[in-house]
């Protein structure tokens, strides 16, 4: 069910992108964004991990580097029999982390230097083993690639707003409506930002209890998630963008302000997935870290 939702909400986001093309140029330019979306898929389906990385310029490190970092992510691979994905770390204040990969083969992990510092070992085994349980349950590659339609369709509409405030040259009556164009501009963000939530918050809580059971105790992460929160409101990751919000362990921009994506959570309420922990803590008989 849970990946018939995720190629439903998929398919829902090339649609957008297409509608987008409509709008600006026809029925060619229909054509061109479906072209556009196929490709778009098609390289961020074999890119994905590097595209991430990259964004964040997060450094993929040697056991020799970091040999704590190192060893509790291959301890908690292997408990969740998984391959050794790759390690990075990211050069920032605010504790947080991701994974990316197309698939468990070709996955990595990354971290801030901002988490190493903020959590205990036990807390920062929780996080981890959260961002293994997406590299296992494959939502990795899904939310990499709604993060690039998404980033698309944003750069689309804003041409879009453009073309509608100074006009179209397009002669296709199908396009050159500048309603039509505002409209797109106004609604596509939106709908891409509701979409890429639905495609998140369906993923976190199973990706939170499976993370729960890899590190031995849901509190390590309940922990975690507490802290990330309070330290998601003041500091800040550079580079940070809505697009890859919803990668991240806590939403990196949340409460601050910075864009449309603050109207739409990209993540459930943390609370909610701490209550979630505890009671699955209560469940197999834990009451203490």
């Amino acid at each position: 069910m849970n990946m018939l939702k995720t190629t439903l909400l998929m398919a829902a986001l090339t649609g957008i992108l297409i509608a987008i093309g409509g709008a600006i140029g026809g029925s060619t330019g229909a054509v061109v964004m479906f072209v556009i979306s196929l490709g778009l898929n098609f390289y961020t389906y074999w890119n994905s991990d590097t595209m991430c990385l990259r964004a964040y310029n997060a450094r993929v490190i040697t056991r020799e580097e970091a040999p704590n970092l190192y060893d509790l992510v291959e301890r908690l691979a292997e408990r969740a029999q998984l391959p050794m994905p790759r390690v990075a770390i990211i050069e920032a204040d605010e504790p947080n982390a991701f994974a990316t990969g197309r698939n468990p083969e070709h996955a990595a992990v990354a971290v801030t230097t901002g988490i190493m510092r903020v959590l205990t070992y036990e807390e920062l085994a929780g996080v981890i083993s959260h961002e293994l349980a997406h590299v296992k349950h494959r939502d990795t590659l899904i939310g990499t690639i709604a993060a690039s339609i998404a980033g698309v369709i944003s750069m689309i509409a804003n041409i879009a707003q453009f073309a509608a405030i100074f006009g179209s040259n397009n002669d296709d009556e199908e396009g050159s409506n500048p309603l039509v164009l505002m409209a797109t501009a106004i609604i596509a963000p939106i709908a891409a930002a509701v979409i890429q939530m639905a495609i998140s918050r369906t993923r976190e809580y199973d990706a939170d209890a499976e993370g729960g059971r890899i590190c031995g105790n849901p509190l390590y992460l309940a922990n975690a998630l507490e802290k990330i929160e309070h330290y998601a409101k003041y500091g800040e990751i550079p580079n940070a963008k809505p697009e890859t919000s919803h990668m991240f362990i806590i939403n990196p921009l949340a409460g601050k302000g910075k864009s449309i994506a603050n109207l739409f959570s990209t993540h459930p309420l943390t609370e909610d997935r701490i209550a979630k922990l505890h009671e699955q803590a209560s469940q197999q008989g834990i009451t203490t870290v």
